[in-house]
């Protein structure tokens, strides 16, 4: 390979990186989030993000809270709601899985729990003293 070249196609591989990287950038900035009133309702969570409703023989609430966040209880304990970078949701208890509603990320939680009674700890994120990763009581 001559050298103008060489030099051409190395000039050629920083402007093709940055293209493709302005394309990308470009399409998750005209990505509408997820989460959002308009995505709400093809997923079964009302407009607004409240809800109040028997799953699985649990009470699950969940209201606006101050802020961007959404106040959720299980049984009247409050369990803490996540939002992700990605527009989704995930709790303490189902760490691992983003769901696009809090009512979704909430549903996932009480699945996960099964009979299991939600503890004071799920409240937080991480391992407190006394209580387990998954807000179970040991």
């Amino acid at each position: 390979m001559t050298v103008p070249r060489r030099l051409a196609l190395r000039s050629l591989f920083p402007l093709t990186i940055a293209a493709l990287t302005g394309g990308a950038l470009a399409r998750i900035a005209m990505t509408p989030r997820s989460g959002t009133a308009a995505a709400a309702p093809a997923t079964g969570a009302p407009p607004g993000g409240t809800f109040d409703e028997m799953y699985r023989g649990r009470r699950i609430q969940g209201r606006p809270a101050p802020g961007d966040g959404t106040e959720v209880l299980v049984d009247g304990r409050p369990l803490h709601l996540m939002r992700c970078a990605n527009g989704g949701y995930l709790t303490p208890i189902d760490h691992y899985q983003t769901h696009p509603t809090p009512l979704a990320a909430t549903r996932a939680a009480v699945d996960e729990l099964g009979s299991a009674p939600l503890t004071r700890f799920a409240a937080a994120h991480g391992v407190h003293p006394g209580g387990s990763p998954r807000g179970l009581h040991a």
